[in-house]
């Protein structure tokens, strides 16, 4: 939840051999317009009756099964064969399930071997959801239809998920000190045996090789089962969930903000966000200070607890810089000082000065139509996969910014426990809130195609997901204000409309999978750790991560240039092999590949593929990427 503007919990510790995950890495109104989910498109999605077949489970921090998302008015019977149940503790029962929300588990075992026994004066130790992470996740993902919606009048309007008629299953397995490894493993296991189709994991520990990774194990067991297994990217700093056989989820804005407007002094205008409910003082200047020049420490820039000097700050507007801490205890921080307004930057300093600054900030509400949107949101993870680079990661990006879902209605917006305004609806960012708008959009597409893998589901979002706007310029990112990269955004931004026909997929199943942990020369141990699969490497055969059958890939430099580097002048070449499986009607296609670099020249064979029936597949399409040294001057 980092990015969520709520405040994080402290760090934990490995103990027991046993991993934790924070909550804090757990890793709406508007989205499914921005989707293309609208009525205008109803029609070309699944069925009522098709789509309450499919059941999404959500392992995060719990329900909070009031909550009107969670309706189950117009829902049939839940679907045979279910085998989930609410479980019974001291304020959870089953009457708090529906034909909706048709599961919710608890999994502490772990968390009190390596913490002791939780306080449910504290916390509650059951399915209810006291952090409000898993409701807000769960409800993106598939909530009911809820009309007249908002966070004080912000983003209001009906709120739906991106599988409205989904039923919901919920594992919860952080707590307030986090997720351990242990209680996720089991989680995954019970999701399985009660017959989840999807799941969604907004929750991270930062990166571990494959076989020290339980998300990627977990994930790996889920497969074989053609479950589909969404997992968030990650907030500011490394990648998390890279394994292959996950889809890697970062985050991109909206069309929509809350926009507010700083009038300085000197006649300078600069606009923002702000979610501010109270009055405005649209005449009065209020002296304007930095945090930097208001304090004794050298993280006054930051406004960390207690590093103000309130002398300096009171009734003035306060510059912190984003960083180290939640934007929302800045806030605190410049209020506890006495500020009368906190201004958050998320730009270098330029030089500017001034003897006498003053400000006056004004607020605009919910605005639409922002561009350009989608844009790569700052806090999104990205990175070269440094685990398999030969590996695009993140996946793709979806809407993670500004999110409206589900909130309990016994916290208040911020978190903090100052704040005593409660909410049923609440508005956050991160790559927890993208993770569950891929799940729900994959149990769009289980719906309408009950028998397609994983894989192929996974390949159907990122083959058809869009990295240009419609003026064709590149997808922006707002960490830097330039073209993002495939780096940034994996395959693209999703489209779930052109997702309903992506005409061709690339598909693989636990054999495939098996090959890539060899590609990376696993030993046998580590593949069991990896796979939970007791498998041994052909020592005769070669595994290779370029005929790895995923959809994205990428060419490290060691590979292009070879092992000692290549003189000017000279070329090399890398070839990649896959396979592709035809999903729609008889078709013939032409491949065209471009490369704006002139050290770069891909060629594609063959360039006409021809299918002649639904699944058939072709195993020819080789792509050769030739690189020639140049000298940089």
């Amino acid at each position: 939840m980092a990015e969520d503007g709520r405040q994080q919990p402290k760090n934990t510790y490995m103990i027991h051999m046993d991993k934790s995950y924070m909550p804090s890495k757990l890793h709406t109104t508007r989205t499914p317009d921005f989707l293309g989910l609208g009525k205008k498109s109803e029609a070309l999605f699944p069925a009522i009756d098709k789509l309450s077949e499919v059941v999404i489970g959500v392992i995060d921090t719990g329900v909070w099964p009031e909550s009107k998302s969670y309706d189950d008015t117009g829902l049939g019977p839940i679907p045979s064969g279910w085998k989930g149940k609410c479980e019974l503790s001291n304020n959870f029962n089953s009457s708090n399930c529906n034909r909706k929300l048709i599961c919710a588990r608890f999994f502490s075992r772990g968390y009190t071997v390596a913490f002791g026994h939780i306080d449910n004066m504290v916390e509650s130790e059951s399915p209810r959801d006291n952090d409000c992470h898993g409701t807000h996740t769960s409800t993106t993902a598939a909530r009911s239809a809820v009309a007249e919606v908002s966070l004080f009048g912000y983003a209001s309007g009906t709120a739906s998920g991106m599988a409205p008629q989904a039923r919901i299953a919920t594992y919860k397995v952080c707590w307030l000190r986090g997720c351990l490894s242990s209680d996720v493993l089991a989680a995954v296991d019970e999701a399985i045996e009660d017959g989840v189709d999807i799941l969604s994991m907004s929750i991270g520990g930062g990166l571990s090789t494959y076989y020290r990774d339980p998300i990627a194990s977990g994930a790996f067991s889920a497969m074989p089962h053609g479950i589909p297994v969404s997992c968030s990217a990650g907030n500011p700093g490394s990648l998390s969930n890279v394994a292959p056989w996950i889809t890697t989820v970062g985050a991109g804005t909206l069309d929509r903000n809350f926009t507010a407007y700083l009038s300085l002094g000197n006649g300078n205008k600069y606009k923002g966000i702000s979610l501010y409910t109270g009055k405005s003082e649209l005449d009065l200047l209020f002296p304007l200070v930095y945090g930097d020049s208001a304090s004794n420490s050298t993280s006054g820039n930051l406004c960390l607890p207690y590093s103000l000097i309130p002398e300096k700050v009171a009734g003035k507007i306060v510059i912190c810089d984003r960083g180290a801490n939640p934007r929302i205890l800045k806030g605190q921080v410049v209020k506890n000082a006495g500020g009368a307004r906190m201004i958050l930057t998320h730009t270098d300093s330029h030089g500017e000065s001034d003897t006498n600054p003053t400000a006056k900030i004004s607020f605009g509400g919910t605005r639409f139509g922002i561009k350009p949107s989608a844009v790569v949101a700052s806090f999104s993870s990205r990175e070269p996969n440094p685990l398999a680079p030969e590996i695009l990661k993140p996946d793709l990006i979806a809407p993670g910014m500004n999110i409206l879902a589900g909130w309990t209605n016994k916290a208040g917006p911020t978190g903090l426990g100052s704040v005593k305004r409660c909410v049923s609806f609440n508005i956050i960012s991160g790559t927890s809130m993208s993770c569950p708008h891929v799940s729900g959009l994959a149990a769009l597409l289980k719906a309408e195609h009950p028998e397609w893998s994983p894989a192929a589901i996974r390949s159907t979002l990122m083959k058809t997901a869009y990295i240009t706007y419609k003026n064709g310029e590149i997808i922006q990112d707002f960490a830097t204000g330039n073209p993002a990269t495939p780096f940034d955004y994996g395959a693209g931004h999703v489209d779930p409309v052109a997702a309903l026909d992506p005409g061709l997929v690339y598909d693989a199943g636990v054999q495939d999978y098996l090959s890539f942990p060899c590609a990376l020369n696993y030993d046998r141990y580590e593949i069991i750790l990896a796979t939970n699969v007791n498998f041994t490497r052909n020592s005769r055969k070669k595994y290779s991560l370029r005929d790895f059958n995923y959809p994205s890939f990428a060419v490290p430099l060691q590979t292009a240039l070879g092992k000692g580097g290549a003189g000017v002048g000279v070329s090399t070449s890398v070839k990649y092999t896959r396979t592709l499986t035809n999903v729609g009607a008889p078709a013939k296609y032409k491949v065209s590949v471009s490369s704006k670099l002139s050290s770069v020249k891909i060629l594609v064979e063959p360039q006409l593929v021809s299918f002649s029936q639904t699944y058939e597949k072709k195993t020819h399409c080789d792509i050769y990427c030739h690189f020639y040294a140049i000298r940089c001057s």
